[in-house]
């Protein structure tokens, strides 16, 4: 039986096959090693095991010993594992304000909701917060955060409009369309606080189903102004000069500012195809076009740039709706001139280059339309006062076009084209605002932009608004008495009869007189830090400071707000609920002013 093999499984040791006479192994037997004794033997151990129970119990005690003792090993074993793997995990007030990151994040940088899935950003915020276990909050839960976000943020921002101190509030709005091809109208706010802070957000970006007939813009803004409690506030709308918009406006009580940025581009695209730059330009484009469709010739055009020890910078194609984009276009070839005629030079083409007059007529066209970019650029800003630097910016670009007697024929030509076309643009535009903003302004107080003769009609105009005022500001800021109700109602009858009161004219006149008589401030310095440290001795040109310097001179405000909402509404998020493109714009443009 010494040759006998041992059998595999729970009874191993008490139990071994049988051998046949011949030597081979009879694996349907077993034989016991306690009492000799064989039995049939399936795969199964049950009828082993209780032979061992019956007939050998002290051999089944050692073997339920055995089994024990791996028993408690392994399950050792595995406790010490699971000690190993045990990491402090993320409290739940850690995991609250991350969660709230997250959701600002996405709000704030444009991103799509569903970012919270990606397994990539799941890793990276397991390593960052030491928590393997972490997973980022699901869509619901972003959803819900960015809506009370939204919320909190829009309530803030009406009990601000709701003060006092904003007495005016200017307005601007454009109607845009998405990737999705839906219509939206945006607004956007703007005024000065009591703390002399030019404040600009967004009020709205609304989903338009009707077409933007006149009656339906004056319709739209008038529900904005509703929404958000500022339609007696209202001091300004600013638009483009479209026949809807404007026809709208002559509609609404509000004073109208038509986007000198759109009046001053427009003339530039007018004065280009009736010049004598018609005929370069499109070669210029052409020249491009051939870079910009082939990638080879653009890699060949950026190592004559590298040879030549000039950046590699890509050629520009001019937009017609882009503004600036002819500057940027001929600029881009003059400083790139040697390396791509050396580049064409070494390729088949059908091109036909400029001549050397022609590059000539590009340095000259690129001096012509550099003051206008920076004007553009100037008038556009949100950020500080615009308004008041209306008059004295387009005056300097009439300067510019100036005929001199170096100027060939063509310029002479472009530069008549200019003045007159911005001239009867800007004719019926509101030029009384635009005196009056830059008078109030102390950089521009002296009103050298305007000629003589207007400068004192500017000067009669404000001393006829601080009069017209003053029975509105005195009721505004004190309480009425019986003493000075007649006063108030002969100040009243007095302007209402169009005379003026001996007393009355001294007062008023003396703040405007001790205004003119202050030096003019450098262009550099703020005018709104200027006002804050004299509004109390200025009170009343102080309110209509605030109301005057607070309208924007474009409309860009609500061009960037649309640029904003194009990385919103892609073409992957085109199906996005107009409530939730309302929300993820507007609280993008507020969590970014805010920062």
């Amino acid at each position: 039986m010494e040759a006998h093999l041992r059998v595999v499984g729970p009874m191993n040791g008490n139990f071994v096959f049988h051998k046949r006479p011949d030597g081979t192994i009879d694996k349907g037997k077993v034989v016991c090693l306690e009492c000799k004794k064989e039995f049939a033997y399936h795969r199964s151990s049950s009828s082993l095991a209780y032979h061992l129970n019956a007939k050998h119990p002290a051999a089944s005690a050692a073997t339920a010993s055995s089994e024990d003792v791996s028993n408690i090993a392994s399950q050792s074993k595995a406790f010490r594992q699971t000690k190993l793997e045990n990491t402090p995990r993320m409290s739940k007030s850690a995991t609250d304000r991350l969660t709230n990151v997250i959701a600002k994040w996405i709000a704030m940088n444009c991103r799509p909701i569903n970012i919270v899935e990606d397994e990539g950003l799941t890793e990276v915020l397991q390593i960052a917060s030491n928590d393997p276990s972490y997973k980022p909050p699901c869509r619901t839960t972003v959803t819900t955060k960015i809506s009370k976000m939204y919320d909190g943020e829009k309530k803030n921002k009406l009990e601000i409009l709701a003060e006092d101190s904003p007495n005016c509030v200017a307005i601007t709005g454009d109607h845009w369309t998405s990737a999705g091809n839906h219509s939206y109208f945006g607004v956007t706010g703007h005024f000065i606080d009591s703390e002399w802070n030019l404040n600009s957000f967004a009020l709205t970006v609304m989903r338009t189903e009707t077409s933007h007939f006149a009656d339906k813009c004056a319709e739209q803004f008038l529900k904005v102004a509703n929404d958000w409690g500022i339609e007696n506030k209202i001091s300004t709308i600013g638009t483009d000069s479209a026949a809807n918009m404007l026809a709208a406006m002559r509609a609404l009580p509000y004073e109208h500012i038509a986007c000198n940025a759109h009046i001053l581009q427009r003339t530039i695209t007018v004065c280009l195809d009736s010049s004598g730059f018609v005929g370069v330009l499109a070669k210029c484009r052409k020249i491009v076009g051939h870079f910009k469709q082939s990638p080879a010739s653009t890699t060949e055009l950026n190592q004559q740039q590298v040879a030549l020890g000039k950046k590699s910078d890509q050629l520009i194609q001019d937009v017609p709706t882009r503004w600036n984009s002819t500057l940027a276009m001929v600029s881009r070839l003059l400083c790139n001139r040697e390396a791509v005629q050396a580049t064409l030079d070494q390729q088949n083409h059908r091109l036909v280059l400029p001549t050397e007059a022609e590059w000539a007529k590009l340095q000259r066209l690129e001096l012509l339309l550099e003051p206008c970019k920076y004007v553009t650029e100037l008038l556009g800003g949100e950020a500080y006062v615009s308004c008041s630097v209306v008059l004295p910016a387009f005056r300097h670009l009439y300067r510019v076009m100036d005929i001199t007697d170096d100027d060939p024929a063509y310029v002479v030509k472009f530069k008549n084209a200019f003045q007159k076309d911005l001239a009867a643009r800007r004719a019926n535009g509101n030029e009384i605002w635009f005196e009056v903003a830059t008078a109030l302004d102390p950089r521009f107080k002296d009103l050298k932009c305007l000629p003589r003769e207007k400068r004192e009609q500017v000067w009669t105009i404000l001393e006829n608004m601080l009069q017209a005022a003053e029975p509105r500001r005195a009721d505004s800021l004190q309480p009425s008495t019986e003493d000075d109700g007649p006063a108030q109602k002969k100040r009243r009858s007095e302007l209402l009869l169009g005379s003026d009161s001996d007393s009355e004219d001294g007062i008023e006149s003396g703040e405007l007189q001790r205004y003119r008589a202050e030096p003019s401030i450098s262009i550099d310095d703020c005018p709104l830090q200027w006002w804050y440290a004299h509004s109390g001795v200025y009170e009343k040109l102080s309110v209509l400071a605030q109301k005057y310097l607070a309208s924007p001179a474009t409309s860009v405000p609500c061009e960037r707000l649309f640029s904003l909402a194009g990385h919103i509404v892609q073409k992957k998020r085109a199906a996005l609920l107009p409530e939730n493109v309302t929300r993820l714009v507007c609280l993008s443009d507020w969590l970014r002013k805010k920062k």
